[in-house]
């Protein structure tokens, strides 16, 4: 299980960025698929080549045979499938670590809040693409899956390529159990195709058609609370001004109604204002 570590790790990440519909998949995916694969199916198809055997001693007829019956083995086949389906999650999963770090950087206002709005659109646009790839790989495998093994594994397999002397028939082993695995693999295959599709027309509609009416109704918040703000500074600044001139009017008001008086020997000793 060592060298599934590095999928599961990205396909754990990579649910923080995907929506509900995005994280069932990735269940089917670490469950139903990586976890099936690299614990049950590891044993099963390990020895498949050693345990398939034909009536006949003839070098290199065996190789041959085995050749045209799996042209190409059903475990290597889920796992280029599943190594196909995680490099776009990669690409996607770098990007948007890239762009939380910017993000945390910037500082909070109303230009960084457009410009966060602009980048999660473009990460939200990435992550469409991923999926669109996504259905197109599970849709290319299951008809690849047709073709090379339809639905049943048989457990007899007539041969007559050269080097055979003539047509012989070779075995494989545990048939019907790898026919089971057949069949689960297609089903998991058409339940994750299903989910894909339903994600893609789903999250398109919630983040293309319904957030950007959101984004209007913010930003339309964000400008009547800064014309208010705008509004209160200005009256703020007419009610000091005006205040500030009143209190000049009292100034020389006072000043103007000091009374001198008189004392005894003729002199002006001391004076008084009377307050208007």
């Amino acid at each position: 299980m060592g060298e599934w570590g590095f999928l599961g790790s990205v396909f754990d990440n990579l649910q923080a960025h995907s929506p509900m519909l995005g994280r069932f998949w990735l269940f089917l995916m670490l469950m139903f698929r990586i976890l099936i694969l690299g614990t049950v199916a590891s044993d099963l198809f390990e020895d498949e080549q050693l345990e398939f055997t034909c009536n006949t001693l003839q070098p290199g007829c065996k190789q041959v045979c085995y050749d045209k019956a799996f042209p190409i083995s059903q475990y290597r086949f889920w796992v280029f499938h599943i190594v196909l389906i995680a490099t776009p999650s990669i690409v996607f999963l770098l990007y948007a670590t890239h762009q939380n770090k910017k993000k945390a950087l910037r500082p909070k206002s109303r230009r960084s809040s457009i410009q966060n709005y602009k980048d999660d659109r473009r990460l939200r646009r990435l992550y469409i693409i991923n999926v669109i790839f996504r259905i197109i790989a599970e849709v290319a495998f299951l008809v690849g899956q047709c073709k090379l093994y339809s639905f049943k594994v048989p457990a007899q397999y007539p041969c007559d390529r050269f080097p055979c002397p003539y047509t012989v028939d070779c075995f494989t082993s545990r048939p019907m159990e790898k026919t089971i695995f057949l069949y689960f693999y297609f089903g998991v295959g058409v339940l994750s195709a299903f989910s894909s599709i339903v994600e893609l027309f789903y999250s398109s509609i919630k983040w293309f058609c319904c957030n950007q009416e959101d984004f209007d109704l913010e930003d339309r918040a964000c400008k009547n609370l800064q014309n208010f703000r705008q509004d209160e500074s200005g009256k703020k600044t007419m009610s000091d001004s005006a205040s500030g001139s009143v209190q000049l009017k009292k100034g020389s008001v006072k000043s103007s109604k000091t009374i001198s008086t008189k004392g005894k020997r003729g002199k002006y000793v001391s004076t008084r204002t009377c307050m208007v």
